[in-house]
C-alpha cells in the first residue's frame, strides 16, 4: 500500500498555495507535516482525504485502501449515547467481507503464481482476514472502552447521551470512532487541541504500537516528535522531506542551508574570477584561446540555487509589568460546584509576584472554571484575593471564534485600541504579521493561527502585571509558539497558563498545579518534573492496589468464556506478529539502502582519487554523503521500534 501526490497544485485568487509538489506515503510512514500557518497543511489533508479538489495534479490512492480523516473543525449532529456512537466504528466489518468475497474470487481466476501482483492480492487476503479475525472476537467491547478511557472518558460517561458533552469531548469521541477503524492511513489535522496531557501520552502509543500509516498535522512538537519517522514541510508552495522526526530535521535542514549557500558563494566567486578574467584579456590576440574556452566552461556551468527561505516572522513583546503586590493571588479554601457536581473544593494556594505556573489535567476537572473564579466572572465558596495593584490580561481559548468574522483585521483592533495607540495600529498589525493588505482582509477567511494571533494582540493594548493564557498555543505554528514562549519568559509580571503542551512548558513554568478528583494540588518544579512524579506516584497506587493472590478452589470454566480467551489471544498473537515482520522487514530495507550508499561513496571517491573527476563529482559526493545520513538516522528509528516492538 503506497498513496501517491503527484505534481500536485492548488491556487487560490491567483495565489500559489502548492506548486508541482510529488511525494509518496508508504506503509507504516508516521509523517508530520509542518509549516507556517497558512501554508497549506490543512489543505493537503483534505486533498488527500478526497474532500478537495487541486487546481492540477492527482492523487492515486490503491484499491481497498481505507483512509480515515480527522478534521480541526467538524459540526457533529449525533442524538445517540457515547457508547452507542462509537459502536458505529465496527459498522465496516460487513463491507470487509464484501471485500474478501471480491479478493478471493479474484485469486481463484488467476495463474500468475509467481508474478509480483499475485502475491500483493495474497498478502491483502491475508491482512484482510486478520483485520477481520480480530475485529469479530468478541474485543470489540473491550477495545472502545480501552480507546474511550485512553481519550479521557469515565465508564460513567459511556451511557450518556453525546449532546450533553461540549465540541471538544464530541471531537474525542470522532477521534475514538477513527482510530477504531484502523484505517490504512490515519489523517489527522491538530488531534491535540482538545486533549489533556495523559489523553495526548495516550494516543502517542497508540499511533506507534498500532497505527498503519499516519499523516499528522500538529502544532506539538513533544507529540509529533514522539509519534513521527518523517517530516515533509511546506514552505512558499515546495516541500522538504526528510526520513527523521521534526527535531532532527530542523537540525539538518540547517546544515542543508549551510552547505547550499558556501556551495553557492564558492560557485560565485569562481564565475567572477572567470568573467574578469574574460574580461581582462577578451581584446588580447595572444589570449584569445584561453578566453574563449573560458567562455564555453562559463556556459556550462550549471549555476546553484540556495532553497528560498519564508523569513516573515512575528514580532512580540509584552509591555513592561506595572508593579503590583508580592501576591496577587490567594486562595483559601476555595471551591466550585454546577449543582451537585462539585468541581473542586478546598483548594488552597499563594501565587508570588513575578511566578510563570501551569495549570494542568484531563478536561473538565476545573482549570478554566479556576481562572473564571479568579476573573470575576462565576461565583464561589471560600476565599480568593487578588493583589493591589493587580492588572489582569486573559486570553481565552474560545476567544479567537468570539471575532467578528464580518469585520476587517484593522478594524477588530480599532474597535478596542483607546488613546495614543490609535496611531500605532499598523504598526503592531505588522509585528503580527499583519503588514499592508493583511491588514484589510476580513476576519471569516483567516485560518485558525491567524485568528489566535489577532486576539493576541489585545493583550498588547494595555500594560498588564497578571498575564492568564489558556490554552494559548492552539492552532500557532511551531515558530510562532516559540516567539511566545520567549515573550512570557521575558515577562516581568506574573503569569498563568493553562495548557497541555509539554513543549511549551518545558522552561517555561517553575510551578504546576494539578486538577484532578476534586482537588487542586501543587507541584513545584517543571512539567517534565510534574510528569516523573506523577508516572512514579501512578505506579505505587497501581501495586498498593495490586490483589494478592491466593489459591481459589477451581471451577468449571464456562465454554464461551474459554472461547472469549482463545479469539484474544490469537487476535492479539497475529497482530504482534504481524507488527515484528514488518518492524523487521523496514530494518532490513534501512540496512539495505545505507550499504548502497556506502557503496556509491566509495566508487565516487574512487573516481576522485584516480584524478581530472567529472565538474559534478563533488555535488554528488555531498548529496550521497547527506542521503547517507538521513538513511543512517531511518535505520536507527526503525531499529529501535523494531526492539520496542519486538
Amino acid at each position: 500500500m503506497s498513496i501517491s501526490i503527484n505534481s500536485l497544485k492548488v491556487e487560490f485568487s491567483a495565489k500559489c498555495l502548492f506548486d508541482n509538489i510529488s511525494y509518496i506515503i508508504n506503509r507504516k510512514d508516521k509523517i508530520a507535516l509542518v509549516g507556517k500557518n497558512g501554508a497549506g497543511k490543512s489543505t493537503m489533508l483534505k486533498i488527500i482525504a478526497g474532500i478537495q479538489k487541486p487546481t492540477s495534479g492527482s492523487v492515486s490512492v490503491p484499491r481497498d485502501t481505507t483512509i480515515g480523516y480527522l478534521p480541526q473543525h467538524m459540526t457533529i449532529n449525533d442524538t445517540a449515547t457515547v457508547i452507542e456512537e462509537v459502536r458505529t466504528a465496527f459498522s465496516h466489518i460487513k463491507e470487509m467481507h464484501a471485500r474478501l468475497d471480491t479478493l478471493t474470487s479474484e485469486l481463484a481466476e488467476r495463474s500468475d503464481y509467481e508474478s509480483k501482483e499475485y502475491q500483493d492480492l495474497i498478502e491483502a487476503m491475508t491482512n484482510l482476514s486478520d483485520r477481520i479475525a480480530m475485529e469479530e472476537s468478541d474485543n470489540c467491547e473491550a477495545e472502545m472502552e480501552k480507546t474511550l478511557t485512553g481519550l479521557g472518558f469515565s465508564r460513567d460517561d459511556f451511557n450518556r447521551p453525546t449532546a450533553e458533552f461540549s465540541g471538544g469531548w464530541r471531537m474525542r469521541i470522532e477521534l475514538a470512532k477513527l482510530l477504531l477503524t484502523r484505517p490504512d492511513v490515519l489523517l489527522l489535522d491538530e488531534p491535540t487541541n482538545h486533549l489533556d496531557i495523559e489523553s495526548i501520552q495516550w494516543l502517542e502509543n497508540f499511533l506507534v504500537s498500532k497505527a498503519n500509516a499516519v499523516v499528522l498535522v500538529s502544532h506539538d512538537r513533544a507529540f509529533i516528535d514522539n509519534v513521527t519517522n518523517r517530516t515533509i514541510e511546506i514552505s512558499l508552495g515546495k516541500i522538504y522531506d526528510y526520513s527523521v522526526n521534526y527535531s532532527k530535521y530542523v537540525a539538518l535542514r540547517a546544515e542543508r542551508l549551510e552547505q547550499q549557500m558556501r556551495a553557492y558563494q564558492n560557485q560565485q566567486k569562481m564565475i567572477k574570477d572567470t568573467e574578469d578574467f574574460i574580461e581582462r584579456f577578451r581584446y588580447k590576440a595572444t589570449k584569445s584561446v584561453q578566453v574563449q574556452s573560458r567562455i564555453k566552461q562559463l556556459a556550462k556551468i550549471e549555476r546553484l540555487e540556495v532553497d528560498e527561505v519564508d523569513t516573515s516572522h512575528l514580532n512580540l513583546k509584552f509591555p513592561p509589568a506595572p508593579r503590583s503586590g508580592d501576591y496577587p493571588v490567594i486562595a483559601e479554601e476555595l471551591g466550585k460546584a454546577y449543582g451537585s457536581h462539585q468541581v473542586f473544593d478546598h483548594a488552597t494556594f499563594t501565587i508570588k509576584r513575578g511566578e510563570k505556573v501551569a495549570f494542568v489535567g484531563k478536561n473538565g476537572e476545573g482549570k478554566s472554571t479556576l481562572v473564571k473564579c479568579i476573573m470575576g466572572e462565576i461565583p464561589f465558596t471560600g476565599t480568593l484575593k487578588i493583589g493591589h495593584n493587580v492588572k489582569i490580561g486573559y486570553f481565552a481559548q474560545n476567544q479567537a471564534q468570539l471575532l467578528d468574522g464580518e469585520l476587517t483585521v484593522f478594524d477588530t483592533i480599532d474597535r478596542v485600541a483607546v488613546g495614543d495607540i490609535r496611531t500605532k495600529i499598523r504598526d503592531i498589525l505588522g509585528a503580527f504579521m499583519f503588514g499592508g493588505e493583511a491588514s484589510d482582509k476580513k476576519v471569516k477567511v483567516l485560518s485558525g493561527g491567524e485568528k489566535t494571533r489577532l486576539a493576541m494582540i489585545r493583550l498588547l493594548l494595555e500594560p498588564v502585571n497578571l498575564l492568564i493564557l489558556d490554552e494559548p498555543t492552539n492552532h500557532l505554528d511551531m515558530k510562532t509558539k516559540d516567539i511566545l514562549k520567549a515573550a512570557i519568559k521575558e515577562f516581568n509580571g506574573t503569569v498563568i497558563v493553562v495548557s497541555h503542551d509539554r513543549e511549551f512548558l518545558d522552561g517555561l513554568v517553575e510551578k504546576v498545579y494539578e486538577f484532578g478528583g476534586g482537588q487542586v494540588k501543587e507541584c513545584l518544579g517543571g512539567i517534565y518534573e510534574f510528569l516523573e512524579k506523577k508516572k512514579l506516584a501512578s505506579l505505587t497506587e497501581l501495586e498498593r492496589n495490586t490483589p494478592v493472590k491466593t489459591e481459589t478452589p477451581k471451577t468449571e470454566e464456562k465454554p464461551t468464556d474459554q472461547t472469549t480467551a482463545r479469539k484474544l489471544s490469537y487476535a492479539e498473537q497475529k497482530e504482534h506478529e504481524k507488527l515484528v515482520r514488518k518492524a523487521r522487514k523496514k530494518v532490513e530495507e534501512a540496512e539495505a539502502e545505507v550499504n548502497r550508499l556506502e557503496k556509491e561513496i566509495a566508487d565516487i571517491e574512487e573516481i576522485i582519487s584516480a584524478g581530472n573527476p567529472p565538474s559534478d563529482i563533488y555535488d554528488r559526493h555531498a548529496k550521497a554523503t547527506k542521503d547517507l545520513e538521513n538513511a543512517m538516522s531511518s535505520w536507527e528509528l526503525a531499529s529501535i521500534e523494531f526492539e520496542e516492538i519486538a
